[in-house]
């Protein structure tokens, strides 16, 4: 897939609690020290991997970097299937401090790579339905590719990107 884009200051707000937290504050404190930095993203990254695992997603060799100073995510490993591979990028990219995803995933059974957008003020599922499907009502396939990361049809925020699987 390569590198994707995601909005920096949307979504889930991991690095604000535990050791992320306190290893962000230890590197702040003193910005130049490489230990620090190391430290605060080796627990930026830890977070984001206890995030993937917690949606019960996974990959062979799963492994996750994070680059504070560019706001990246490289994630690696063999993913079981394509949906898997996404929803892993989709949960590395929509954590509020990270700008981009290096995506070195590979898939075991490769298939049709799904879209990706990114919603805006006054999008509903029905409506981003329409526009890739032409149906309102096929709302309910985007929801379902996209759990379990959305909880709800009706929660979804500006900012957010969501799979788009191939029309089925």
């Amino acid at each position: 897939m390569g590198l994707l884009s995601f909005f920096k200051d949307a979504g889930e707000k991991l690095f604000g609690k535990g050791q992320a937290q306190a290893a962000q504050q230890a590197a702040a404190a003193d910005p130049a020290s490489a230990e620090k930095k190391a430290a605060a993203d080796g627990a930026a990254a830890k977070a984001i991997e206890d995030y993937i695992r917690a949606m019960n997603l996974d990959a062979t060799g799963l492994m996750v970097e994070f680059d504070g100073g560019s706001s990246a995510v490289t994630v690696r490993g063999i993913a079981a299937d394509q949906a898997t591979r996404e929803k892993i990028v989709l949960c590395c990219g929509n954590v509020a401090g990270v700008g981009s995803v290096n995506d070195q995933l590979t898939v075991e059974t490769p298939v049709e790579e799904s879209k990706y957008y990114t919603v805006r003020s006054g999008d509903t599922l029905s409506k981003v339905a329409k526009e890739f499907y032409g149906n309102a009502n096929a709302y309910m396939q985007i929801f379902e590719a996209n759990k379990p990361m959305l909880s709800h049809p009706d929660k979804i925020y500006p900012g957010q990107t969501l799979r788009i699987p191939p029309k089925g």
